[in-house]
């Protein structure tokens, strides 16, 4: 065990001699998974597309419209002054800006003579879906002020009223009525959900979580192929002849050792996810904990394996970023592995990384646990034995 730890700490004074190191270990990770994922979650996402609003004209039915606006279902309206709404359209960080003028009231309403406004950049999809939730909040609140004037109107015709004064009084008074039905009125659509499943199971937080712990981790763990090139430059290998350690034990000390500091750095970016993500990575942890050390296990494997065939240091690094980033986007990584065609499907199971990310989504986005991801777990501990068997098998000094 002596022999062990001792290779375990020289790996790791090796790999963290240049403090440039932590920029792979843990910053870039973050960084990439941040991005990729859109940013951290607030918490409160509305899905709508956000419309400005000018209300200059601060009235019942001005404010009756906005209401409308903030119950539709396609856009999110916010309230601006005239001068920040221009601002914000001109800098095309606002999609459209509607703008109630200060004459707009049930005066305007009854005689036909309102008017509003609606500023729209060119040829943009969110700007028309903005036009048409504006209309229907308009025709919404016209109707109610058609159905109070209709309601004057039968009321004018059975007898005639004492006073403008009391016509507008019942005007208002219908009005109120009016809005009232329409607020109590059943929806005339009815919405079923399809039961069919999608075929594309994607969250971008949790696919760019763990996407990007597998492509940051397995790069390194490939890259054990250049501590033993770098040995080999150094001579250090050939003293081994002169200990009564064997290969086996060697390249178990270097495995442990870098599987150790994977786990350390997927434990750093797994808190990330939950932290500032706001990832379910935790809920079944020893399930999470099993697919996270096979998978070490099987990347570090195949490093081991890659530094019996190469050597070179140049060689190693150049080839342990190669393979890490074509492994991670054709094992779905990156995108969906849904998206690939069928035929590159199946191809890609001969990858560690896309048992990997599978296991991983079943657990975030598929609610698995330690059942579900048995499967996954084993085919990379299959990886894991017959690499290192390989490795052990053309293991050479010099």
């Amino acid at each position: 065990m002596k022999k062990i730890l001792a290779i375990t700490w020289k790996d790791t004074l090796i790999r963290f001699a240049s403090s440039w190191e932590l920029l792979f270990f843990i910053i870039l990770p973050v960084v990439f998974t941040f991005l990729l994922a859109g940013g951290a979650p607030s918490g409160n996402e509305d899905p709508r597309i956000w419309l400005l609003v000018v209300d200059e004209a601060n009235t019942a039915i001005s404010q009756q419209i906005i209401a409308e606006l903030e119950n539709s279902t396609a856009v999110r309206p916010e309230v601006l002054t005239r001068e920040a709404a221009q601002r914000q359209f001109d800098d095309r960080r606002a999609d459209a800006v509607f703008f109630i003028p200060s004459n707009t009231d049930i005066g305007s309403l009854q005689n036909g003579s309102a008017e509003v406004e609606l500023l729209q950049q060119p040829n943009n999809m969110n700007a028309m879906v903005a036009e048409r939730a504006i209309l229907t909040a308009i025709r919404r609140v016209s109707s109610s002020v058609s159905a109070a004037q209709n309601a004057v109107h039968q009321r004018e015709a059975r007898a005639p009223f004492a006073s403008e004064a009391e016509r507008q009084a019942f005007f208002e008074s219908s009005l109120e009525v009016a809005q009232s039905i329409q607020a109590d009125a059943p929806e005339r659509v009815t919405v079923i959900e399809g039961t069919v499943e999608d075929e594309v199971d994607y969250d971008p937080r949790a696919n760019a979580s763990a996407g990007q712990l597998i492509t940051w981790v397995f790069i390194p763990l490939f890259g054990i192929a250049g501590l033993f090139a770098y040995e080999r430059q150094q001579g250090t290998l050939q003293r081994l002849l002169t200990t009564p350690s064997t290969k086996a034990t060697f390249l178990f000390g270097t495995i442990f050792g870098q599987v150790l500091m994977a786990l350390l750095q997927m434990s750093l970016l797994v808190g990330f996810g939950i932290i500032a993500m706001k990832l379910n990575w935790g809920r079944a942890p020893f399930a999470l904990f099993v697919v996270l050390l096979a998978s070490a296990l099987a990347a570090a494997a195949f490093g081991i394996t890659m530094g019996t065939f190469i050597k070179t240091e140049g060689q190693a690094n150049g080839l342990s970023i190669m393979f890490g980033m074509v492994f991670a986007m054709m094992g779905g990584c990156w995108y969906p592995l849904e998206l690939f065609p069928p035929a590159v499907q199946n191809a890609v199971k001969i990858l560690p990384t896309t048992w990997a990310m599978q296991g991983m989504l079943d657990l975030l986005l598929r609610g698995g646990g330690l059942q579900e991801i048995l499967p996954e777990a084993g085919v990379l501990l299959g990886f894991a034995v017959v690499f290192f068997s390989v490795g052990v098998w053309r293991f050479r000094y010099e």
